[in-house]
């Protein structure tokens, strides 16, 4: 599932990283022995604990005394995707809104429940969001 990997990545901003915690996840599904009743209860946990994993590996203290790759190896260029390249600039609170919203398809409702946070919140947070992507790209992709 490209998705996990994708979240991880939102987080991480680091490719191998990103391929890790998507491994990682996919283990603790293994490991669990959980069954679900519906693909998106499934695909809802399996987002819920790569995130979990994201997190807990950005704050880990090997994650912070690294020393991190250069940019050019990390991350896809600005060439290659302007639009990506102003997400992952946002801060983390705006990015994985607007990722799971726009590259995932859920409803705020459905991230709400996700991130643990009010719906108002992700609707504020997804605005905001917005607002500052417009502003980095200038207008270049103004919907008519």
């Amino acid at each position: 599932m490209r998705s996990v990997a994708r979240v991880a990545y939102t987080y991480v901003r680091n490719i191998q990283d990103a391929e890790d915690i998507a491994q990682d996840t996919f283990l603790a599904y293994l490991r669990s022995g959980k069954r679900f009743t519906t693909a998106e209860h499934e695909k809802a946990w399996l987002l819920r604990v790569c995130i979990n994993k994201s997190r807990n590996l950005l704050k880990s203290g090997w994650q912070r005394s690294r020393n991190p790759l250069p940019e050019d190896l990390a991350s896809p260029s600005r060439e290659e995707s302007p639009v990506l390249a102003c997400v992952l600039a946002l801060e983390e609170k705006y990015r994985l809104p607007i990722h799971l919203f726009y590259y995932e398809g859920y409803s705020i409702k459905d991230i709400a429940s996700t991130l643990s946070l009010p719906v108002g919140t992700v609707g504020t947070r997804l605005n905001r969001a917005k607002i500052q992507l417009k502003q980095q790209l200038g207008g270049a992709f103004d919907e008519e």
